[in-house]
């Protein structure tokens, strides 16, 4: 820019400088507004610089098609070309598309699969190509025990955090071995969701004992612990507990530094690109003004019982509130 032009040459930047700038942005304006600048976006949003983390959970936890699910995933995936490092989905509705997953997951560092029919001979299938894991939410997917925990934890040798929430009125399928599966297997865990469990106060000291880096456990709606704060202060001081009672909202946000509140108001994906073949993301004459219904989203969820916490970010940093 020598030569004092105003205009900057934005086409010209390298593919990755790009990914990190267009990572930035809704994928909605990924997919549809940005590969129709120029032919130079187009490619890096076609390539993996755009891809290294996937986030649709709130798209998906929305109620959408199956079948439109799995092509989002088989669509967004294979972009990362092995370089896949987040993925969170919610609602896999079959194993195979978890297969799927674990073909792109040489890289993966976090999965966040809440909500899934995925069973425990998948995992177990599965888990040795999972090795890199070192986040993982397996929340409200009832299909999956003790076998699937065990499977995990003995080939995920890096997983500091585990959330293994339940609703309510699931808590009476989780098996009571799921804590002897956490105990024996995961031993750097340093966050523990288990909110809603039918555990007893004896389970969560086996995990205690055996979990000696734990940072901060959740036990809301576990009512069978019964835990003496003194006695937590003096053999766990750095360990934050939360529950068994269920916390109020004014005594939720007083656990801000470690937990994330999530919105259910913001962009869905639309559908009807899926319908026909992608082409060239950067072709002039695609229109892709219609693929986007904003009529068409649900409405929001009234009710929420219990949302988790977001993935452990690192030593001692828990994650902003977004």
């Amino acid at each position: 820019m020598g030569d004092g032009s105003e205009y900057r040459c934005w086409d010209e930047l390298i593919p990755d400088a790009l990914g990190l700038i267009f990572s930035n942005l809704s994928l909605q304006e990924i997919l549809t507004v940005v590969p129709r600048v120029c032919k130079s976006w187009g490619r890096a949003v076609s390539g993996p610089y755009c891809w290294q983390e996937i986030d649709i959970e709130e798209w998906s936890n929305n109620r959408c098609h199956p079948d439109h699910l799995d092509r989002m995933l088989q669509m967004l995936i294979p972009r990362s070309c092995g370089s896949l490092r987040k993925l969170c989905v919610s609602g896999l509705h079959n194993d195979r598309i978890l297969s799927f997953v674990a073909d792109y997951a040489s890289s993966l560092q976090t999965l966040k699969v809440p909500r899934s029919d995925i069973s425990d001979s998948i995992v177990e299938q599965l888990a040795g190509r999972l090795s890199t894991i070192t986040f993982l939410d397996v929340s409200y997917c009832c299909n999956i025990g003790a076998r699937g925990l065990e499977a995990i934890g003995k080939h995920c040798k890096s997983l500091v955090g585990l959330c293994r929430n339940m609703h309510p009125l699931d808590a009476e399928l989780v098996q009571d071995d799921e804590a002897h599966a956490i105990a024996t297997t995961m031993p750097k865990l340093k966050r523990l969701e288990m909110a809603y469990h039918l555990v007893s106060t004896g389970d969560v000291m086996m995990i205690l004992s055996s979990c000696r880096e734990l940072e901060l456990l959740d036990l809301r709606g576990c009512w069978n612990v019964k835990f003496d704060d003194k006695f937590l202060e003096e053999k766990f001081p750095r360990l934050k507990v939360l529950g068994p009672l269920v916390m109020d909202y004014y005594e939720i946000n007083d656990w801000e530094d470690e937990c994330s509140e999530y919105s259910d108001g913001s962009e869905y994906l639309a559908w009807e690109f899926l319908g026909g073949e992608m082409g060239n993301f950067y072709d002039d004459d695609e229109s892709y003004d219609e693929m986007w219904d904003d009529e068409g989203r649900l409405e929001e969820l009234e009710l929420r019982f219990y949302e988790g916490i977001d993935e452990y970010a690192g030593a001692y940093a828990w994650p902003q509130s977004p």
